[in-house]
Parts: structure tokens; C-alpha cells; sequence
């Protein structure tokens, strides 16, 4: 019913903190602080993780006025609008919501170990039956 809420919630929070990583990123570029190993940056994967709460978000907000359950009108959800029905969207908000945004946020963080991973993995050399002269 309401599930997309805890996804939307944390993909508002995310950004910000995105907005915020970013800048001091650029003030630090701006002072001249260089990093020799090459590395994605810590905005960048948040951007990731916000890009991908957000289209769940969308998809599952999609899925919800699909099925009827988000209207156009206040209360915009149908489970709003009866009391009973009401314990029934938090219980559904406080376990499926919550589950799946902790499982994007674990892919997401299986993501930056793996960009880590291979931006830290040295370029082994080409085979010797590999001709690397140029003609």
C-alpha cells in the first residue's frame, strides 16, 4: 500500500547528503588535495544509490496507482482513508518498505566494494604471444 514511502524517504535523505559529500569534494579539488591511486568518488556512489532508490520509488509508486491503492485525491492513499486499514499500511511500511530499501542500500554497497575491488586490481601483463610493438 504504502511501501514506496520508506524508499522515497531514504532516497530524500541520500540526495541531500549526495548534495553535501559533493560540495566538499569540490572545495577540497578546489584547494589542490590529490589523491595518486585512482578512485571513484564517495558523491558518485551516493549518486548511485539515490539513482537506484529513486527509480524503485517511482516504479513501485507506478505499480501502486496501477492496482488503485494511490489515488488523486486527499488522502492519495486509499489505506488512509479507514482507520483499520491504516495499522495494516504501517505494518506493510515497517516490513516489506524496510526490507526492500535495505536491499537496495546492501546491492548498492556490494557495488562500490566491487568498483573498489577493480580500480585496486593492478593491470597484469599482456601474455608474451601477444605482440605489443607497434609497426
Amino acid at each position: 500500500m504504502a511501501c514506496f514511502i520508506v524508499s522515497a524517504a531514504e532516497a530524500v535523505v541520500v540526495t541531500a547528503v549526495e548534495k553535501a559529500v559533493a560540495k566538499k569534494e569540490e572545495k577540497k579539488e578546489a584547494e589542490g588535495v590529490i589523491t595518486s591511486e585512482p578512485k571513484v568518488s564517495f558523491s558518485i556512489k551516493l549518486h548511485w544509490l539515490s539513482t537506484m532508490l529513486w527509480g524503485g520509488t517511482i516504479l513501485l509508486l507506478f505499480e501502486h496507482i496501477w492496482h488503485g491503492e494511490v489515488v488523486p485525491w486527499f488522502p492519495f492513499l486509499t489505506a488512509m482513508s479507514d482507520p483499520a486499514d491504516r495499522l495494516e499500511m504501517f505494518k506493510e511500511m515497517a516490513t516489506v518498505g524496510v526490507t526492500m530499501a535495505l536491499l537496495v542500500t546492501i546491492v548498492w554497497a556490494g557495488m562500490c566494494f566491487a568498483a573498489d575491488a577493480l580500480l585496486k586490481r593492478k593491470m597484469k601483463p599482456a601474455p608474451q604471444w601477444v605482440d605489443t610493438k607497434e609497426d
